[in-house]
């Protein structure tokens, strides 16, 4: 397997997103390797070879717990 660290680079950056969200399919390596271009990594992206993972949120449930105690005073 070769180094596919400026495909994952060029993948966020165009997707706008940072580089732990960026996937790519492990079937299809031998693809994303030969993509060297902003444009075969967009068509990649679009294509679902290169996946983009969602957003995490903030957990509230510490905050939850720490409105609910000290609602009781502590």
């Amino acid at each position: 397997m070769s180094d596919l660290s400026i495909q994952k680079r060029l993948a966020a950056k165009v997707a706008g997103v940072g580089i732990s969200r960026v996937r790519f399919d492990t079937e299809k390596l031998d693809i994303i390797e030969g993509a060297i271009t902003r444009e075969t990594i967009k068509r990649l992206i679009k294509d679902g070879v290169i996946i983009i993972k969602p957003a995490k949120s903030n957990s509230r449930g510490r905050w939850r717990v720490r409105r609910k105690r000290r609602s009781y005073g502590r």
